[in-house]
């Protein structure tokens, strides 16, 4: 599980993982692949700082990287107050009338959201790149496309490569012609944002699109065999997120989630709007399917209804709403069936790969016989 670009960022898998957690990111990076910490739940560049601080004094001196969300395109001036200012009466109402029907309770006096996702908003996102470019990160990746120029100058002028995920080709070129360095296929699979091309066409759509950058294939990937065939369509490692939610070392905090992602079936996630105003596959609920409801107000875009909804999905979280609980994730849910480690996880992926990849060479030399 050796590419040309694992070997020059000094890991042993071409396997990068995406996760919120700092433990999730130093144990993949321990146990051989590339942890990359997902930055937009920080709101404080404090808390970025300590963990990681943590990360760092836990990664037992592997790289890691950072992942964070900007646009492209800057919009001067513009305060979290004045995007708020935005949300329309009826929307805020469609929330509250929402979490009345479930009985679900108000946050504790004066504890604030722990759900907060002002990190979508760049100024929040480039004290984040303040903190981040203080610590030897091997990777920045965003997950809005190309980061502006300036940021991309910035990584490259400290020796830290930089990667855009892509749901089609063509996004893929416009990362290339912007000067990154990786380029994440993210299938229609994928948990989180994804596009509508399913990654068995989209990983070699992309790879042809941007050679010969490298390219990493996102989406419905959770098993060796499913890494050998990334590899076999020309990219040069996978980057997986969902399947690290039910691991020993994920925070999840809620039992109840985690009960919900392990029951899952492949089928039981939906690309929504409701989380963020984009596109994102998650648990399919009753929350998601209120707001893709005909009826109802419609989702707000991004990031209108991420701010919309911050105190609701604390709320719902806080006290373990089960219909109205959900998270990112993708169509590999249906494959996270029990709670294993990080390094269990890599040796599974690792044996499975191997005896996919014996597969193909005996299917191989007997075609070379015949």
């Amino acid at each position: 599980m050796q590419t040309e670009l694992s070997e020059k960022l000094g890991v042993e898998y071409a396997v990068f993982g995406f996760t919120p957690f700092p433990a999730v990111a130093a144990a993949i990076s321990r146990a051989g692949g590339f942890g990359v910490l997902g930055a937009v739940r920080y709101t404080a560049p404090d808390d970025l700082k300590r963990d990681l601080d943590w990360i760092e004094a836990h990664v037992e001196g592997r790289p890691y990287g950072l992942d964070v969300v900007m646009p492209a395109k800057k919009v001067e001036g513009v305060t979290e107050a004045d995007v708020e200012a935005m949300i329309p009466p009826e929307h805020r109402r469609f929330v509250q009338d929402t979490l009345a029907k479930y009985a679900v309770p108000d946050l504790p006096r004066g504890e604030a959201s722990g759900w907060r996702i002002t990190g979508w908003m760049e100024q929040v996102a480039r004290s984040q790149l303040d903190v981040a470019f203080d610590y030897p990160i091997g990777l920045l990746a965003n997950a809005l496309g190309s980061p502006p120029a300036d940021v991309v100058a910035r990584a490259h002028d400290q020796g830290v490569l930089v990667a855009a995920l892509a749901g089609s080709a063509r996004h893929a070129r416009k990362h290339k012609e912007a000067g990154i360095d990786i380029v994440v296929a993210q299938g229609y699979e994928a948990g989180g944002h994804t596009g509508d091309i399913a990654s068995m066409v989209l990983t070699p759509e992309v790879v042809d699109a941007v050679g010969p950058l490298p390219v990493l294939a996102a989406g419905g990937i959770g098993s060796g065999r499913q890494v050998a065939a990334a590899l076999s369509l020309g990219a040069q490692g996978v980057w997986l997120g969902s399947l690290w939610l039910t691991t020993t070392e994920a925070d999840l905090r809620s039992p109840a989630l985690t009960r919900k992602l392990l029951a899952a079936g492949s089928g039981d996630t939906v690309r929504s709007r409701a989380l963020t105003g984009k596109p994102a596959r998650q648990l399919r609920t009753e929350w998601t399917d209120a707001w893709d409801d005909p009826a109802g107000p419609g989702t707000l875009p991004m990031p209108l209804q991420g701010l919309l909804v911050a105190d609701a999905v604390s709320r719902i979280q806080r006290y373990e709403v089960e219909p109205l609980l959900g998270t990112p994730v993708g169509q590999i849910v249906g494959r996270m069936t029990g709670i294993r480690s990080v390094q269990a996880v890599f040796d599974d992926l690792t044996r499975g790969f191997e005896q996919a990849v014996d597969r193909i060479n005996r299917i191989a030399a007997r075609s070379g016989r015949s």
